[in-house]
């Protein structure tokens, strides 16, 4: 049996679970998310809690175990707390600011960038150079924040752009003549 499977996912005062043949579906406070299941897993709810076990004795089946359990986990999380990631724009004119459902990004180029939010994820500007991202699906804040990070990635002799809060930059030394 996988090592993350093993330990159950306790649902929180609020959250509700249901198990159905191929999908397990997950309601909170910050909205439903549903995980498509194969029949490689199988899924137990015990007073308030999910247990994962796989269903036969293959290797898929016990590496399948832990990855539907972690997946759960996210989606309990999500839908009860919520998932932040956080950016720092570094570098002199590097602004961020909101507009509507879409991000407007001032870095060092001739344009704007504008960024659509997918469904499901806000951007806040607390001050002009940090972003936050919310939402409940950990994959999609995730992956918006590495789109908005990729428009210019902090580049190694004086660590300008867009990096992550927790992020350390190692700083190349510059060539001697």
């Amino acid at each position: 049996m996988s090592r993350i499977a093993k330990y159950p996912v306790t649902l929180p005062k609020g959250v509700e679970a249901t198990i159905a043949a191929d999908q397990i579906t997950v309601k909170g406070p910050l909205g439903t998310m549903t995980q498509e299941l194969k029949g490689d897993v199988a899924i137990e709810l015990n007073d308030g809690q999910l247990t994962f076990a796989p269903a036969n004795d293959s290797r898929h089946a016990n590496a399948m175990s832990g990855t539907i359990r972690s997946l759960v986990n996210n989606m309990v999380t999500g839908v009860s707390e919520g998932f932040a990631r956080k950016l720092n724009l570094v570098g002199v004119g590097f602004r961020a600011q909101v507009q509507g459902n879409a991000l407007k990004l001032q870095l060092g180029f001739s344009h704007d960038v504008i960024h659509d939010l997918p469904a499901g994820v806000t951007a806040e500007c607390a001050t002009p150079t940090e972003i936050v991202l919310k939402g409940s699906n950990k994959q999609v804040v995730g992956q918006c924040a590495a789109e908005i990070r990729g428009y210019r990635p902090p580049e190694p002799y004086k660590g300008k752009g867009v990096r992550y809060a927790d992020e350390r930059v190692i700083l190349k030394e510059t060539k001697k003549k």
